[in-house]
């Protein structure tokens, strides 16, 4: 059997702010700009990560 050694894709991936094609040196951006925007969008609370609702502080 050959063994067969996997490529990295070499689709291009769209940055996720602006849909241009992702830079390498800012993946998954194409810039620093679009990087700070995603960074900007998690500070402020625009992303949110759902929690489970049978969540429970400790009551300690």
């Amino acid at each position: 059997m050959i063994d067969q050694v996997q490529k990295p894709s070499t689709t291009q991936k769209a940055c996720p702010i602006c849909r241009k094609p992702a830079e390498q040196a800012f993946r998954p951006f194409c810039s620093p700009r679009c990087r700070d925007v995603d960074l900007n969008r998690w500070l402020k609370g625009s992303y949110v990560v759902p929690g489970r609702d049978d969540d429970v502080e400790d009551p300690d």
